[in-house]
């Protein structure tokens, strides 16, 4: 019983020393995987039709959590959960990298995307 006892701050102290492992996204591999995606979200992540989400620059962990709750049917969209079922843990991750590593785009008062030079609906 004490050489239990004695043993389970050890194993405490080992555990604490081994690295968490997170599976990180890889952008060049998320950029192949995510080709379905910009014909919505466009290429870069900045969609310039307004009822997509703009992607580009956004938390990798919230465009994976989103990907996930989609696969697992707690957020509806038929487009996205088509897509978002044939999705691993790892292609979630990839495509959250590479969107995550894109130039996010505001919109200006004038209904522009800062710097495409396009505008959208309404004249300022």
């Amino acid at each position: 019983m004490t050489r239990t006892l004695r043993l389970v701050p050890v194993l405490a102290a080992l555990l604490l020393a081994v690295p968490v492992v997170h599976a990180a996204g890889n952008a060049a591999a998320g950029k192949k995987k995510a080709v379905v995606c910009f014909a919505c979200h466009g290429e870069n992540g900045n969609s310039l039709d307004g009822q997509y989400p703009r992607l580009g620059g956004q938390y990798p962990g919230y465009i994976v959590q989103a990907l996930k709750e989609y696969k697992d049917g707690q957020r509806h969209n038929p487009i996205m959960v088509g897509f978002a079922r044939t999705l691993t843990a790892q292609d979630r991750e990839d495509i959250a990298a590479y969107f995550a590593a894109q130039k996010p785009a505001l919109w200006t008062l004038r209904g522009e995307i800062s710097g495409s030079g396009k505008r959208q609906g309404t004249s300022l």
